[in-house]
C-alpha cells in the first residue's frame, strides 16, 4: 500500500495573501572597515509607506523575496537585508572564509548595521521591526538599544538563546547515544526526529558527542590541510544545516531540503550559528529579562508554533510571563498548530493578519 498520500505539507503553498513581487531597489551598504563589511539590502512595497525592518533567522539564514509577502505592499515599505557574513553580503563565509566574514561579526555590530541602514534609506522615525527565530532575538536586542525607533515588535518563534535552549536543540541524549540511541535520557528535539538526529551525531566520534556544539565548531574552525579534511568540513556544515532546516517543519517533506542542503548556504549558516552560539549570542545572560521594562513599553506581537522543536514554546512562555510581570500584556499572542518555520501556513497567515491589523503608524 502507498502511504505517501497520507503525508500532507504544512507549508504556505498558494495560500499567501499578497503576491510575490520584485524589489523596487536593492544595493550594498558599507557598514564597517577592516574587514570591509557590506550588507546587501532590498526595498519592497510603497516607498512612502510605513517602514518595516525584516530581520532574518539563523544567525546566517539570509533573506529571500518571499519574506516580503507578509505585508500589504500598498501600506508598507518593506526592508530586507542579509546580515554580516551571509547571503549576498560581503565578505561571505562560504566565499571568503570565516576568518574574514566572522571578524567584527557580533550582535552589537548587527544592531549598528540596522541603524546605518535606516540612515542610508532615509528612515527617520519609528518603524515596525519584524523577526523570527534568531530574528526575534535580534529584534528584541535592537529594541532594547533603540526603543524610540520601534513602533511594534512582531516576533515569530521566540529564541531566547539560553544554555538550556541550545542544549535542547543540539545536545539531548548525544553523550549516551552510542549505548542507547533511543534512550530518553534528557529533553531534546531528537525525540521527535530520530533519523535526522542520527545523521547529526554520526559525523562525530563518541568522545566528540559529549559536547556536540563545541565539536562541530572545532570542525568549522579547522583550516583544512587535505582534501579529506575539506570534505569533512563541508559535510559537517551541510549536516548541521539540514538538522535545523528539516526539524523546522511540522511535516518535513521527503527529498525537499531546500536551501539547507546547498553547500554555499550551509557553510554560512552553520559557521555563523556556531560562532554566535559559542559566544552566548554576544549577549549577557538574562539580557532580555533585565531590560524587560524597555520591551514592555513597546507593543509586542508574538506568533509561536505549538509544535516548534527548534525553539520550543516554553521560550515564548517565558517571555510572555516576563512581560506580564512588568505590567504589559502582549499586544498579540498567537499559538499556532504549526512548527517553527515562518513558511508554515498557520504561522504565515497569523503574521500576515497581525500586520494587516496594526493601527496605522502616524507619519
Amino acid at each position: 500500500m502507498d502511504f505517501s498520500r497520507l503525508q500532507t505539507s504544512s507549508k504556505i503553498g498558494d495560500d499567501w495573501v499578497y503576491p510575490e513581487a520584485e524589489a523596487r531597489r536593492s544595493g550594498w551598504l558599507t557598514v564597517d572597515s577592516d574587514p570591509g563589511h557590506r550588507v546587501y539590502w532590498e526595498d519592497y512595497g510603497n516607498p512612502a509607506g510605513e517602514p518595516v525592518m525584516v530581520l532574518h533567522g539563523g544567525p546566517g539564514g539570509a533573506c529571500s523575496p518571499a519574506m516580503a509577502r507578509y505585508f500589504d505592499p500598498d501600506r508598507y515599505r518593506i526592508i530586507l537585508f542579509d546580515q554580516r557574513g551571509c547571503g549576498k553580503s560581503e565578505p561571505n563565509v562560504a566565499a571568503a572564509g570565516p576568518a574574514a566574514a566572522l571578524a567584527r561579526n557580533t550582535t552589537a555590530d548587527l544592531i549598528g548595521d540596522i541603524e546605518k541602514l535606516r540612515d542610508h534609506l532615509g528612515i527617520a522615525g519609528r518603524m515596525h521591526v519584524f523577526g523570527g527565530s534568531w530574528g526575534s532575538t535580534l529584534s528584541m536586542a535592537y529594541a532594547i538599544a533603540h526603543p524610540d525607533h520601534c513602533a511594534n515588535l512582531i516576533l515569530r518563534g521566540i529564541f531566547l538563546g539560553a544554555a538550556e535552549d541550545l542544549l535542547y536543540l543540539y545536545q539531548g541524549n548525544a553523550a549516551t547515544w552510542h549505548e542507547d540511541p533511543f534512550g530518553l535520557t534528557a529533553p531534546g528535539a531528537y525525540i521527535h526526529y530520530p533519523d535526522e538526529w542520527r545523521a547529526l551525531l554520526e559525523v562525530l566520534s563518541v568522545e566528540e558527542r559529549r559536547d556536540v556544539m563545541r565539536s562541530y565548531k572545532a570542525i568549522f574552525d579547522m583550516v583544512p590541510a587535505t582534501a579529506e579534511e575539506k570534505e569533512r568540513q563541508l559535510a559537517a556544515a551541510v549536516t548541521w544545516s539540514l538538522w535545523e532546516g528539516t526539524i523546522s517543519n511540522l511535516i518535513p517533506e521527503a527529498g525537499d531540503t531546500g536551501k539547507f542542503g546547498e553547500a554555499g548556504f550551509a557553510l554560512c549558516f552553520a559557521q555563523i550559528e556556531a560562532h554566535y552560539f559559542a559566544h552566548d549570542l554576544f549577549l549577557e545572560p538574562g539580557h532580555f529579562f533585565r531590560h524587560i521594562d524597555t520591551l514592555a513599553a513597546i507593543p509586542v506581537h508574538i506568533v509561536h508554533g505549538r509544535f516548534d522543536e527548534v525553539c520550543p514554546l516554553t521560550q515564548a512562555s517565558r517571555l510572555v510571563a516576563a512581560l506580564r510581570g512588568a505590567g504589559a500584556e502582549p499586544a498579540t499572542y498567537v499559538v499556532t498548530n504549526a512548527g517553527h518555520s515562518a513558511m508554515e501556513r498557520e504561522n504565515a497567515l497569523a503574521l500576515t493578519a497581525i500586520m494587516d491589523g496594526l493601527p496605522p503608524l502616524a507619519p
